[in-house]
């Protein structure tokens, strides 16, 4: 088997910009004293941004996250256009039997102290997901790993408990960036990355500039600013009044706005998703009536149209999404049924009650999608009482806690890797809590099989089971629109999510004007 070929709240003071009334004050145009750099300055507003806001690979959970250490940091493989992986830190990744993995780590590659990069920095970057004390987000996948060893001056080998031919892909997540060895501190960055870290606040701002000694060679663009404008009108005004150039989650109701108004848009179709969470371990989530019939007062296409414009694909409460090979086209599709909703509500007893569900900014547009169930929950017999939670804080403090609210969930490049992350039952980020050992065991199964057609009938039983057991709701995979200034080239939509599956910063450029 070889792969050598596979490829959060508002920002303030930092940047001048103050939203008040859904529009920026006159501090977002101020001018900038510093000199424009060789290739360019650009400013881009993301949507969710929090003194949580992380350089540690390990750490990344959010948007925010993955652009940043996009722009550090490089992995062992990065995933292309089509979700495949191909070569970067590695010069080669090559396995007999699926099991026994080995690289050779790309000589000559420098960290931005000016150290060279070696198998050793790879070896305790990947280790340091097996620590509990660091709270990877990526530990789950270690399980899978039974040693990891550096071989000579260029050389490293991984050891599974089990054969997974999704390794290389693994590999590319966002997590599995390389570090040096034994960095503790990141309250800057020093990766092998196309940028360096100039300035870096959690909830403020990052200040990225061009790496010169770059392996790949310099980038285009000098500097990337890059900070969080959470009001939406205070986004898209600062980007039409041109103090940002880039800005992300763009609303599909702007859309013509934006585009008639001389700038362009970018659709990137994901498999990402915003999701009903109940939690099976909580009431009312225990009951499976009343889960299921929550999932029932989802009106798929009325989302889609109303408050999407059409910019999405319907789900079916499964998180695998019709672009996938392994997607399971014969499960029938759960329709928008509220009188059977109100039929269950009554077996669990719970007919007349009062449902809190919580919804935030940060879960996108997870309150437009709360008010369309409100309306449906009346014609079944229980009220909906909508909670709003403000966006700072949502993942830490709200997500995967409350008894019924929302996630947001970016696309997977692998059945498995959604699984694994998502559902297993050791999975640190199960939903609704959600446990069945023989869909435990069918994914240890999956993952270690090269027939084509046994890993196709397994993954669409497992998607049977979730689409039938969990406590998520999946109504839509959601297209991600981002918004630009025409001065900016080089964008192109990517599987992975928006702006470019996060990683723009290495492929644009900017246009003289």
């Amino acid at each position: 088997m070889k792969a050598g070929m596979f490829d959060r709240r508002h920002f303030l003071g930092g940047a001048g910009l103050l939203a008040a009334g859904g529009l920026l004050t006159s501090g977002c145009s101020r001018i900038d004293p510093r000199p424009v750099p060789k290739g360019g300055r650009v400013r881009v507003a993301g949507a969710t941004s929090s003194v949580a806001d992380t350089i540690d690979p390990a750490h990344q959970m959010a948007v925010m996250d993955y652009i940043r250490c996009n722009m550090f940091y490089d992995g062992l493989v990065r995933l292309d256009e089509h979700q495949r992986p191909q070569m970067a830190l590695a010069e080669a990744l090559d396995s007999p039997d699926g099991r026994v993995w080995t690289a050779k780590v790309r000589k000559g590659v420098r960290f931005h102290d000016g150290t060279l990069l070696t198998p050793a920095d790879v070896v305790y970057s990947l280790r340091r997901h097996l620590d509990p004390a660091v709270g990877s987000t990526a530990r789950t996948f270690m399980a899978q790993f039974e040693t990891i060893e550096a071989l000579g001056e260029d050389g490293l080998r991984i050891t599974l408990t089990g054969p997974n031919a999704d390794l290389p892909v693994i590999l590319g997540m966002q997590q599995f960036k390389i570090i040096r060895d034994q960095t503790r501190d990141f309250r800057t960055a020093n990766g092998t990355g196309p940028f360096r870290c100039t300035e870096f606040t959690p909830g403020v701002r990052s200040i990225s500039t061009r790496f010169e000694n770059y392996w790949r060679g310099p980038v285009r663009v000098g500097e990337v600013e890059l900070f969080a404008i959470s009001d939406e009108s205070a986004r898209i005004n600062a980007l039409m009044s041109h103090d940002v150039d880039l800005i992300g989650e763009v609303n599909p109701r702007m859309a013509r706005r934006l585009t008639e108004s001389g700038f362009n848009l970018l659709e990137s179709k994901s498999g990402g998703y915003t999701d009903l969470v109940m939690r099976l371990d909580q009431r009312p989530g225990r009951s499976p009536s009343f889960v299921e019939g929550m999932k029932l007062l989802m009106d798929r296409e009325a989302m889609r149209q109303v408050i999407f414009r059409g910019y999405a694909t319907i789900g079916n409460d499964q998180p695998i999404p019709p672009t996938n090979p392994y997607f399971n086209p014969h499960l029938a599709q759960r329709p928008f049924d509220p009188d059977k909703a109100a039929f269950l509500f009554r077996k669990a007893g719970l007919a007349g009650s009062r449902i809190p569900l919580v919804v935030s900014s940060a879960a996108l547009h997870s309150e437009d999608m709360g008010m369309l169930v409100q309306d449906a929950a009346g014609k079944a017999g229980i009220a909906i009482d909508i909670q709003r939670r403000p966006p700072d804080g949502y993942w830490a403090h709200s997500w995967m806690k409350d008894p019924v609210g929302f996630g947001n969930i970016n696309g997977r490049p692998t059945a498995d890797i959604i699984f694994t992350q998502f559902y297993a039952s050791n999975a640190a980020w199960n939903e609704s809590g959600w446990h069945n050992p023989r869909f435990d065991r069918m994914l240890i199964e999956a993952r270690g099989s090269t027939d084509e057609d046994l890993r196709r009938s397994i993954y669409g039983e497992m998607q049977a089971m979730v689409h039938r057991e969990s406590g998520v709701g999946i109504p839509l995979f959601l297209s991600v629109l981002d918004a630009y200034n025409p001065r900016i080239k080089g964008l192109v939509p990517r599987p992975q999510g928006g702006m470019m599956g996060y990683d723009f910063a290495s492929s644009i450029w900017v246009e003289e004007a």
